[in-house]
């Protein structure tokens, strides 16, 4: 495999962070040093207690968990998919203004985790749970048990597992009590009155009753809430904070409500995941993991409700920053790099934390898979000037917030055969195993590589070396779904039990070959998951606590074959969407407005476009989108073919012309530029041949708006005339309180 290329015209923003601590906070300092574990500072000898119950948890725990005593507290969620824990620290005193030190030191290699949004967000990393708020800081349980779903590691995982298999086995029953709970709880919520449904927790009623619903069918409700009515409009429950999704509504993030309580929900999914990893991985607990994790911007409702992605959310929560200790939750990011929304300080000292403990590192992750690439790349552009920091023991000056200085200076010190080493491997021309030459005990890669990060697969086995990629919860900002109970498994063979106490689910048959349902038709009759057929495709409607009812998330999945009475599902794709490099999403109607708008510029030349289609090149890093245009000239005398500077306008055009998360992620590291390949005439007619050669309808061809057949994508570059990328960055600025 070839090396992924690199466009010299994409650097690496450097903008000045500003110090996320208030005046007088402890700064959390979370850096592992090599030592023994110790107690958190102000705990003394005893376990680390995480954060109390909620007293409205109650209400909708399973009594199983009830049973299981500890197994039922909060758990620190470990950062799946996209959620990391790093080090354990303490809740600030009021009686010490003295900042709490690290109190994670693992003896040798441990593991860390990731959180699994794609799901839409589709968080996905692994979380490594295997500890609960109680008692976690003593160390690992010891004894092998053994469990319907293999030999647990200890018997902290053996009740974990054998809650998953309690919950799957009366799969219908518990959604039936988990529906019940919800309209229960939400009875004086207005959305239900609407609807006929006060008073009522029927199932059979509430299908009835209940509309299936869109965010455009919402988004009277949702912009209430946003703009500050605090009455119970869709939840009895306050609305805490809204969860901006990664897809979009008329170009901007959409927004989701959410409650205090949802975080305990998620938590006690997260506990399940490395019970599940450890009976495939043994000895996590013997080292860390290198988890390249950011936070994105925020912003406020007019309201005064914070607007923010899910995993931010959670890593500014003192669930994260004051977590407990547990030996499988020890990660090398700090972090103070975690919270700091400049990248390139983030991205350096999480690089640099990881390259200073490079053999203790049992395995490395990002939320997504084309964020791990982008950390490789980093480490390309940068390597130089961190093995200069390791060499002398001191951090580069371009790091100034002084959290993220004070978390580095415990671990930092002269290291001249590491940086030594650390240079010798990154002069190499050839970085394929790069992963294993830097982090040579790293057991597996754990990143979000189902979805559209399928088509980083290649690049990461390259770099890896050809370590497995591990997936192991879907989730999304809407809400969290279920986990992958055989996380090693082949990427294409990656399959999800919905777990059915997350929330109420049920599934709308989708046919990719049917018609489109016009506005009129009546809508398909939802089937409950216990009803799904193996091998049909749906999609994917949820019921929350939060106040969503019957809300079509938009995902489309596929049935694999049930463990238990639980369905098991592989992500098939967003529906709708076209192109996706990130947590971006671009959907047809989009990417037809974005030519249209670009189209205008050639019009003074009398070019057209006669034909276009696009592919989300993931060759690069960090990935772009290609368009592939066929132009026609009303005028073919020679010197009236536009310049390249047209050609360029009309990228940057076409850039300001797309959703509100693809220009942020141009404008942060996350994208790369928009690329136009203007290719010769006549060539849409040859792949329209090779479609009909390959057994499509000449009466029903249309060309593709995207397309991502290896044939067909060599038959395209092999016509290119000239290509151009956008010049600039497009406009994108966070949205005003």
């Amino acid at each position: 495999m070839h090396e992924p290329a690199i466009n010299p015209k994409w650097q690496w923003p450097l903008p000045v962070c500003r110090p996320r601590v208030a005046s007088g906070a402890p700064p959390p300092s979370d850096v592992a040093d090599r030592a023994a574990p110790r107690a958190p500072a102000g705990l003394g000898q005893g376990p680390p207690r995480g954060p109390r119950l909620p007293p409205a948890t109650s209400a909708w725990l399973h009594p199983l968990l009830r049973r299981a005593g500890s197994l039922y507290k909060p758990i620190q969620p470990p950062v799946t998919n996209r959620l990391l824990t790093h080090t354990p620290q303490t809740k600030p005193s009021s009686q010490s203004n003295k900042p709490a030190r690290n109190t994670h030191r693992p003896a040798q290699q441990q593991h860390s985790s990731g959180d699994s949004l794609p799901c839409s967000l589709a968080l996905r990393a692994m979380a490594p749970a295997t500890a609960d708020a109680a008692g976690v800081g003593a160390g690992p349980a010891v004894g092998r048990v053994k469990t319907a779903l293999g030999v647990a590691a200890c018997e902290r995982d053996a009740e974990k597992l054998e809650l998953i298999e309690q919950l799957t086995k009366g799969f219908d029953d518990e959604q039936q009590r988990v529906l019940a709970a919800i309209l229960a709880r939400n009875n004086g919520a207005e959305y239900l009155r609407r609807h006929g449904m006060e008073g009522c927790t029927d199932r059979d009623a509430f299908k009835a009753r209940v509309p299936v619903v869109t965010y455009e069918d919402l988004r009277p409700e949702i912009e209430r809430i946003a703009n500050g009515d605090r009455s119970n409009i869709i939840s009895s429950h306050p609305i805490s904070e809204f969860l901006t999704s990664s897809g979009t509504s008329a170009g901007e993030r959409k927004l989701m409500p959410t409650i205090e309580d949802e975080l305990d929900r998620r938590q006690m999914l997260y506990s399940l995941l490395m019970p599940v990893m450890n009976l495939f991985v043994p000895g996590l607990d013997k080292g860390k993991g290198l988890y390249f994790l950011f936070i994105k911007s925020e912003t406020k409702t007019p309201g005064g409700l914070p607007a923010r992605p899910v995993l931010t959310s959670y890593y500014k929560s003192d669930h994260f920053k004051y977590r407990p200790f547990d030996a499988y939750q020890v990660y090398t990011s700090p972090t103070p790099a975690i919270l700091c929304t400049d990248s390139f300080q983030s991205m350096y000292s999480q690089m640099l934390c990881g390259l200073l403990v490079r053999t203790e590192v049992l395995r490395v992750g990002a939320v997504f898979a084309s964020g791990l690439l982008r950390a490789i790349r980093f480490l390309q552009l940068h390597w130089k000037e961190l093995a200069r920091d390791i060499e002398t023991g001191t951090l580069s000056a371009k790091v100034v917030e002084p959290s993220i200085r004070a978390a580095v200076a415990e671990v930092l010190e002269p290291n001249p055969d590491l940086a030594a080493f650390v240079a010798a491997e990154c002069a190499k021309d050839n970085w394929e195993g790069i992963i294993t030459r830097m982090w040579p005990n790293t057991k597996y890669l754990d990143v979000i590589v189902t979805g559209a990060m399928a088509q980083y697969i290649p690049t990461l086995k390259f770099y890896s070396g050809g370590l497995p990629m591990a997936c192991t919860m879907y989730a999304s900002s809407e809400c969290y779904f279920g986990l992958n109970l055989r996380p090693m498994c082949d990427p294409s063979e990656v399959s999800y039990t919905i777990m059915p106490n997350m929330g109420y689910f049920e599934l709308m048959p989708h046919d990719p070959e049917a018609p489109a349902v016009s506005m009129d038709d009546p809508p398909p009759r939802l089937v409950d998951l216990a009803d799904a057929e193996v091998g049909k495709e749906y999609e994917l409607v949820i019921t929350t606590y939060a106040g969503l009812c019957r809300y079509r998330v938009g995902d489309i999945l596929q049935v694999t074959g049930f463990h238990n009475a639980a369905p098991q599902f592989r992500f098939v794709r967003r529906k709708n969407v076209l192109l996706s490099i990130d947590s971006d999403k671009t959907d047809e109607a989009e990417l037809q407005a974005a030519v249209e708008r670009a189209a205008r510029l050639l019009a003074p030349y009398g070019a057209s476009i006669v034909e276009y289609t696009s592919e989300a090149d993931a060759t690069t890093i960090p990935g772009h989108y290609v368009v592939y245009w066929e132009l026609m000239l009303k005028d073919c005398r020679e010197g009236l073919w536009p310049e390249a500077a047209v050609f360029e306008r009309c990228c940057l055009e076409m850039e300001e012309a797309l959703n509100s998360v693809y220009r942020q992620g141009r404008n942060g590291d996350a994208i790369g530029p928009l690329e136009i390949r203007v290719v010769r005439g006549g060539t849409f007619e040859e792949v329209m041949d090779y479609a009909i050669s390959r057994g499509a309808s000449i009466n029903q061809y249309k060309a593709p708006r995207c397309v991502s057949f290896g044939p067909i994508i060599e038959l395209l570059n092999s016509r290119v005339l000239s290509k151009h990328f956008s010049p600039a960055c497009p406009k994108y600025g966070p949205p005003k309180k």
